[in-house]
């Protein structure tokens, strides 16, 4: 975080997300600063933040304890800092394990100065939109004092060095001059106000102001928008809201998009809108979006599998195309995922595409089960049982997937049903071809697709 911000919004956020809110106004605790970036080494870019380090730099009676503080403070060996009325601590890093706790005593305003501070800023509506903005304009901190004077930072270290001040008490004084050029209400705190308190205070001392400018005193603003409580209480009860509209049985048709050479793909703009369709009406059916936490790419694939058709048509080449250049992946990738989420959706994705670890249990009475239908041995791997043409994935939802591949390939496309036995997930391809399981055949189902419409590559 370089130390030297420009005025406006960007301190503002900036020290909105620093924040830390606790549980009164008047305790604010900022985590440890980032070292200083800045080549220079400077800590403030504001005159008020300028301001308190030429009080720090008055006042100490060591330059080298002075530098040294500086040393540590631009190296980021101050922790977090707790800034409440009168006080700065914070625990700063010095050449021993153990950090020493360092803090700053303030002299806290008293009433009459924050009346005569508050007056002064809610007389100028500039004032208050210069405070909202995280900017303290000269004539206002003049009005008060409110920036310290040399000699009225006290400082105090539980180390051993008595220093006025010690390097680690100056390390934590130009740490907050960095707070105070992000945030100058982090100044009004340490004088006995915090922020919330002000700003209250200041809307009550504007309304104030308008209401004695528009000629009707005091609180005749307020006289105006009132209302007898009589009107209120025997005011008739509001009209019940008409009930809602009854969801639609199935999602609306799509419009029907022209053919234009100059126009986003038709067959895009139609599947996206009978997407958005499908999606609202599940929506108001129950109450949720049943793809919100989809990531872009199962999202895609999801689109893809929903496409109707049969074959790889000129329609279907076009969208896997497009869409596999757009997530960077080749048209049989997607191909190959379609198929997965035709055969058991999200879960049946994640098969193909997971490999994990799976408890012993189901492998343990997978394997005697396969042996006992008079099926070869499966070669175990992972959450995989093979052969060298039919495979087994066992998936995280507790369900078999079916695989096939041409023996000895490894090119392996889902296949049949998921199932939660073993045989269940083989039942199509035992009725397509027995043979198939029988290593020692050399048989094998050519030019069987992986159990949707397209047909796979190779």
């Amino acid at each position: 975080m370089s130390p030297v911000r420009p005025r406006g919004g960007g301190r503002a956020g900036a020290a909105a997300a620093r924040r830390v809110p606790l549980h009164d106004d008047h305790r604010r605790t900022f985590p440890q600063l980032a070292p200083v970036q800045d080549q220079e080494g400077r800590f403030a870019g504001t005159w008020w933040g300028n301001a308190w380090v030429e009080a720090l730099e008055d006042s100490a009676l060591d330059p080298a304890r002075l530098a040294r503080g500086r040393a540590y403070a631009t190296r980021g060996h101050v922790d977090a800092i707790t800034v409440t009325p009168g006080r700065v601590t914070a625990y700063v890093h010095g050449t021993r394990p153990r950090p020493y706790r360092a803090d700053i005593r303030l002299r806290v305003l008293g009433d009459e100065d924050w009346e005569r501070f508050l007056e002064s800023a809610a007389a100028r509506p500039d004032h208050i939109a210069a405070l909202l903005d995280k900017d303290v304009p000269h004539a206002l901190a003049a009005a008060v004092d409110l920036l310290p004077a040399p000699h009225e930072l006290l400082p105090d270290c539980s180390c051993p060095d008595n220093g006025m001040p010690c390097k680690h008490a100056a390390a934590l004084c130009y740490q907050v001059a960095r707070l105070l050029d992000e945030d100058p209400f982090t100044l009004f705190l340490m004088r006995g106000r915090g922020e919330q308190e002000i700003l209250a205070a200041l809307g009550r001392r504007n309304a104030a102001h308008e209401a004695a400018e528009s000629g009707g005193g005091p609180g005749s603003s307020l006289a105006t928008a009132a209302v007898p409580a009589h009107a209120v209480l025997d005011a008739p009860p509001p009209a019940p809201l008409p009930p809602p509209l009854p969801v639609p049985d199935r999602p609306g048709r799509p419009p029907v998009y022209p053919e234009d050479p100059d126009a986003p793909d038709v067959l895009a703009l139609e599947l996206l809108a009978t997407e958005a369709a499908v999606r609202a009406h599940t929506s108001l059916a129950t109450g949720r979006d049943p793809v919100a936490g989809l990531t872009v790419w199962q999202d895609a694939v999801r689109l893809a599998a929903a496409h109707p058709g049969s074959g790889l048509t000129a329609a279907t080449r076009a969208l896997y195309r497009d869409l596999a250049e757009a997530l960077d992946r080749t048209p049989a990738d997607l191909a190959r995922a379609v198929a997965a989420w035709r055969q058991g959706g999200l879960p049946g994705l994640a098969a193909l595409e997971e490999v994990w670890d799976p408890p012993a249990g189901p492998f343990d009475r997978a394997r005697p089960a396969l042996l006992a239908a008079g099926l070869p041995p499966f070669r175990p791997w992972r959450n995989r049982l093979s052969t060298a043409s039919v495979q087994l994935r066992y998936g995280r939802d507790g369900r078999w997937y079916g695989y096939e591949s041409d023996s000895g390939r490894e090119d392996w496309w889902p296949r049949g049903l998921p199932a939660p036995d073993p045989l269940g997930a083989l039942a199509d391809l035992l009725e397509a071809d027995p043979r198939r399981y029988d290593d020692r055949s050399g048989t094998s189902l050519d030019g069987v697709n992986g159990g949707c419409d397209i047909t796979r590559p190779g």
